[in-house]
This record gives C-alpha cells, structure tokens and sequence, in this order.
C-alpha cells in the first residue's frame, strides 16, 4: 500500500501574498504552448509531460500550478513519490487567477 498523497490546498490570496513577498515558488506545470499564451507573473514554467523532481529548486517553498488544479495535483504526487517534500498547490489555478481578473504574463 502507498502512502496518502499529503496535500495542501492554496487559494488565490495565499499565492498572492507569497508571490509578493518572495517566500514561494510558483511552478505552472501546464505545457509550454499553455504558459507562453499567458501565465501569472512570477511563475516558472515545469510542464508536467517532462517533469523531472529533481530540476525543482532546493531549499524553496514550491507550491504547484496548473489551469485549474488536476495536474498540480499529479505534480504533487510525483515529487512525493521522488521524495520530495512539496505539498502546496494552487487550487484554483490560472483558470481562477483569470477570472478574478489578476494580471496575466
């Protein structure tokens, strides 16, 4: 039996503020064509078909991304299963980023 995916679930303001204050990294882990047509400012581009854990930075808080929260969930899970000690993600994703009009790169 595997051990239960440790998830924490972020939401917009979360993000926000660590984004302002530079305490997270916000990894998209959406496709390059996704992330080039507009992601939020500060984030990094993993897409989640070449992830590799080991490329993530060391000694950071990473919190995942994606358009709408399933596969930062799947990002999540494959950094655990590394050995990885990540377990935020952004819920809502760019898709709720979007909709509350937050500006977009």
């Amino acid at each position: 039996m595997t051990e239960a995916l440790r998830i924490v679930d972020l939401d917009r303001e979360t993000v926000k503020q660590g984004l302002r204050d530079a305490t997270l990294v916000l990894v998209d882990v959406r496709e390059p064509h996704e992330f080039a047509a507009g992601h939020i400012p500060g984030a990094v581009s993993h897409p989640l078909s070449s992830f590799d854990p080991s490329a993530l930075p060391e000694g950071k808080r990473i919190v995942f991304s994606c358009a709408a929260g399933v596969r930062s969930l799947r990002a999540l899970e494959f950094a655990q299963a590394a050995g990885r000690d990540i377990r935020e993600h952004y819920r809502g994703g760019f898709r709720d980023w979007v909709l509350a009009g937050e500006p977009v790169e």
